[in-house]
């Protein structure tokens, strides 16, 4: 049996701006073994789906359901939409995690949340009704981030598929290595439609100015980035592939990529060196944090480097003091040495008097 899909609402967003009537979708982030996707819903989805369920189960699901004001609206209150935005997490969750499984067994709570079903037709409305909804989601900065790393893992599983590909073609399998060539290429038309839907979220944040420009920018490359390693790819999984040592016999052939570029998309597109000028690269500190957040990094990482520095400064303080001390104890020695020298002298002297005398007797 399949594990339950864990449930988050991180963010909402609203929809219908600059119209007499809008309202705040819930971006529902679920993430199941194999992939993560979002689903988008407004707070009347979530009492369909409540009376719904009360109905066919014939009790009211764990968790109730937060209630509906009537006085404020979510658009305009950002308590109240966080108030509510927690209150409905904890209700998927509750029906999500609890034991009793009749709430989730319906086929509305697997509508509601684009579970695929049972049948092959159920999977591919359900297949659609995601690509529909992270298309809608893709205009907030929180859901675009998910469906980038739903992209990035598209992308390995296209990689993964590929490797396979090229084992079985070295060990003859010429079955197993159509079957994963055909997965490698449904990897890579699902990154393609995820790519587009990243492209007019960009385009839409960046003409309601949801974002900065610094941030636009981090994510343009972002989006620029694995643009160019899905072209790889797709033109790496469009090629023939031989067996090993074929290439060294016969040649390169117009269908086949050199083995420098096989090597570079199959370890992810990553170029070496560096280009003056060019952005700097991503790291995973960065690389899912938007501008707030980088600037927040930046100042944890420049107060920690301000504490080494105070660090530094007290041990440099107490090295100084001790160079003090001992230049002092050095000081003190030198006057010692000073005056047994003079002793010395005068004892010489004090002996040389008393041998003039005894040569005088």
């Amino acid at each position: 049996m399949a594990p339950p899909p864990e449930i988050a609402i991180p963010s909402t967003s609203v929809s219908g701006e600059g119209t007499s009537k809008p309202f705040t979708l819930y971006n529902i982030t679920l993430r199941l073994p194999l992939r993560s996707f979002v689903v988008q819903k407004r707070y009347s989805d979530f009492s369909a789906l409540h009376a719904t369920l009360t109905k066919e189960i014939g009790a009211p699901p764990p968790e109730p359901l937060p209630g509906k004001t009537w006085l404020k609206s979510t658009v305009k209150s950002a308590q109240l939409t966080q108030d509510r935005q927690t209150g409905l997490e904890r209700y998927l969750k509750a029906i999500a995690e609890s034991p009793d499984r009749r709430w989730r067994d319906t086929s509305a709570w697997r509508a509601f949340l684009n579970l695929p079903n049972i049948s092959t037709t159920n999977s591919a409305v359900s297949a659609s009704g995601r690509i529909g909804n992270a298309a809608a989601g893709a205009a907030d900065p929180g859901t675009w981030l998910d469906i980038h790393r739903e992209l990035k893992q598209c992308l390995h599983d296209s990689r993964q598929s590929l490797a396979k590909r090229d084992t079985a073609v070295d060990a003859g399998n010429h079955g197993a290595a159509a079957e994963a060539g055909a997965a490698a290429k449904r990897a890579l038309v699902k990154g393609g439609t995820l790519i587009s839907t990243l492209s007019d979220g960009l385009r839409k944040m960046q003409e309601a100015s949801r974002l900065g420009e610094g941030e636009l920018r981090r994510r343009r490359d972002l989006l620029s980035s694995v643009r160019m390693e899905r072209d790889g790819l797709d033109k790496l999984a469009n090629t023939m592939p031989t067996p090993s040592g074929g290439s060294a016999r016969h040649g390169l052939t117009q269908g086949q990529s050199s083995t420098s570029e096989r090597a570079s998309l199959m370890k992810g597109g990553k170029s070496s060196g560096r280009v003056l000028g060019a952005p700097l690269p991503e790291t995973d500190k960065t690389r899912e944090l938007d501008n707030n957040g980088v600037l927040l990094l930046q100042k944890e990482e420049m107060q920690a480097q301000d504490d080494q520095i105070d660090a530094l400064t007290a041990i440099i303080r107490r090295q100084k003091e001790m160079g003090i001390k001992i230049h002092d104890e050095v000081e003190r020695q030198t006057e010692m040495l000073t005056m047994l020298d003079e002793d010395a002298d005068r004892v010489k002297g004090k002996l040389n008097v008393a041998n003039n005398r005894i040569r005088k007797f």
